[in-house]
């Protein structure tokens, strides 16, 4: 569940999108207080995302608390009218190394057609995420994005059917052990700046109880969503900030990525934020 950031009591911003849409969180003026990380922020952050990717179902749905987002969530994946029009994209994972991996993603997110951004958003950015060897594989299968030193390659989003044969002959990736808190390590988006200046933002990425295939989701969610809402584009610097929770980080948070809590579930947690420019 990802969503623009606005603090109790400010005007709800909606974005455009499927999972999540567009639109930008005005950035704070200097000085202005980080966002309270409460209870109501995050169940607000993930309400918004789901209006965000459906917002033709908005009235219909119960968003008013965490086990209401949970079946709505359920029922998304599990109705037959969701799964004929759901469109997912997949990731072959060969070599792990997460920064090269945001880089690659958000270089992947920038290269869709419109068609694809939208069909994406409506899906929730659902992604699937598979271990293998790219540079073993393309030449039975067509990927539309592949890392340069072959460490990764994906398949664009796309009705299941199309990546059918890559699903079944690859395992899912898993990586259970918990993820590392490493330095801080700067990232520069791929790409030529096109229609504004490059900015610089902060990516901070829980790592307490997360799982290395858990924080890969929730940061692919986050990134994609990121691209497709104009938040993150080419030449834009990201500094990755990993961190045991992110609560009390004093920072002015653009987007958040809230799921439900794993070891807690009914309460609500974030797992990796986009700060306004720094």
């Amino acid at each position: 569940m990802t969503s623009p950031v606005t603090a109790p009591g400010s005007p709800t911003r909606l974005p455009a999108r499927s999972a999540r849409p567009a639109a930008l969180a005005a950035p704070a003026p200097p000085g202005a207080p980080a966002a309270s990380l409460s209870s109501a922020v995050l169940l607000k952050s993930a309400a918004d995302r789901v209006r965000s990717a459906r917002p033709e179902l908005a009235d219909r749905l119960d968003l008013s608390s965490t086990q209401a987002l949970r079946a709505v969530r359920d029922g998304f994946h599990g109705s037959r009218g969701v799964e004929a029009d759901e469109v997912l994209a997949v990731v072959v994972i060969g070599r792990l190394d997460l920064p090269r991996w945001v880089k690659e993603t958000c270089a992947f997110a920038l290269s869709l057609a419109p068609a694809a951004r939208e069909a994406w958003r409506r899906s929730f950015t659902r992604t699937v995420y598979l271990a293998g060897n790219p540079a073993n594989l393309r030449g039975r299968f067509a990927f539309d994005h592949v890392a340069s030193d072959d460490s990764a390659a994906w398949a664009a989003p796309a009705p299941g059917s199309a990546t059918a044969t890559l699903r079944r002959l690859l395992k899912a990736f898993e990586a259970s052990h918990e993820l590392t808190a490493l330095p801080a390590v700067d990232v520069t988006v791929p790409g030529r700046p096109g229609g504004r200046r490059p900015v610089h933002r902060d990516l901070y990425v829980a790592t307490a109880r997360v799982t290395v295939t858990d924080a890969l989701v929730h940061v692919n969610h986050l990134l994609a969503e990121a691209v497709l809402d104009g938040l993150i584009g080419p030449g834009d610097r990201l500094t990755l900030r990993f961190v045991p929770r992110l609560t009390g980080l004093g920072a002015q948070l653009a987007m958040l990525r809230v799921d439900t809590d794993v070891h807690r579930p009914d309460e609500l947690q974030a797992y990796a934020g986009l700060t306004t420019e720094v």
